[in-house]
């Protein structure tokens, strides 16, 4: 019934007016004023603000301690050099999308939207000033509107850019994150650190979007279908304003093509495929590598919202 209930949310809540005093009293601190996007694109996702709770400082455990994830869940993972390798379920991120960390001495926002299925990390530091970040409870183009605390501003995940108040117009420094499969980060790092499971009342291993990759349209969706007859909730491999289908990249197990190479493996369920994640079906996972072998900047995000975001981009389809 929560499933249900959650699905009813996305699809009746009704588009923003164009006006943003209708946010004022939520928003207090928010400056209107300043706005690089028309106010009319942003849209109630459901939750008010914060009814997403976002987390901070979370525990990490050591690889060997974690017994409850299954091997093909999907996992967000950063590996700075020098830095102990971490990983963040996917199953943690599904509740609360957004979690305030620490990677490497850099204070790190690890992100995930479900409804575009971007898994993103940023660098939290802009212009000198650490920011940390909370679930606003809109979107825009079905992407997650992510806001500062310390100024209220509002920033777009899929594109790392603030959007709306004093921040409007900076951006956040994405780092080269990427989802694998727990069992396949565990194998490589078995010293490794993970998040533990937060202490939310929260069905924690259940997908609450089941089936969601397998509509015909995205949630609170109403732009263009990508081109080139890609269905908008097929998966692509975003590099810059370049998106590979991850169907070609899969076919072949990897490209070597504009300056990057893409390698892709099985072994990664979908988490937005089955009531439990680690059952989802099987949609591998990428890694981007640049010629000297560091990795690469890059999300695996769904079609719709590459063309949405990115509407003058490469459409890597290949011969």
């Amino acid at each position: 019934m929560r499933q249900i209930a959650l699905a009813l949310a996305l699809l009746l809540a009704a588009p923003a007016a164009a006006d943003p005093a209708r946010w004022a009293a939520a928003w207090p601190d928010t400056d209107f004023s300043r706005a690089t996007v028309d106010f009319a694109e942003i849209r109630s996702g459901g939750p008010p603000k914060d009814g997403i709770p976002a987390l901070d400082a979370p525990r990490m455990i050591p690889v060997a301690g974690e017994s409850r994830l299954d091997p093909a869940e999907p996992v967000l993972v950063l590996e700075m050099p020098g830095d102990t390798p971490r990983a963040w379920p996917v199953r943690y991120l599904t509740w609360h999308e957004i979690v305030n960390d620490s990677a490497g001495g850099i204070p790190v926002a690890v992100t995930f939207c479900p409804l575009c299925n971007a898994a993103m990390v940023f660098d939290r530091r802009v212009d000198g000033a650490e920011l940390s970040f909370g679930v606003s409870g809109l979107l825009r183009h079905s992407d997650m509107i992510m806001y500062d605390r310390q100024t209220e501003s509002w920033w777009q995940q899929a594109t790392a850019r603030a959007i709306v108040g004093e921040m409007a117009g900076s951006e956040l420094r994405q780092l080269p994150g990427w989802m694998e499969s727990w069992g396949a980060f565990a194998a490589r790092n078995p010293d490794g650190l993970v998040m533990d499971q937060p202490d939310w009342p929260r069905s924690y291993g259940r997908n609450p979007y089941v089936g969601y990759d397998s509509l015909a349209r995205p949630f609170l969706y109403d732009g263009a279908d990508p081109p080139h007859g890609i269905h908008p909730l097929e998966r692509v491999v975003r590099v810059g304003d370049r998106a590979w289908p991850l169907t070609r990249v899969a076919a072949t197990g990897g490209i070597a093509e504009a300056g990057v190479t893409i390698s892709w493996v099985p072994g990664e369920a979908s988490a937005l495929d089955a009531a439990r994640i680690g059952q989802g079906r099987d949609v591998g996972s990428v890694r981007v590598r640049d010629a000297a072998g560091a990795d690469v900047v890059h999300d695996v995000i769904f079609a719709f919202a590459f063309h949405a975001f990115h509407p003058d981009g490469e459409w890597m389809i290949g011969p």
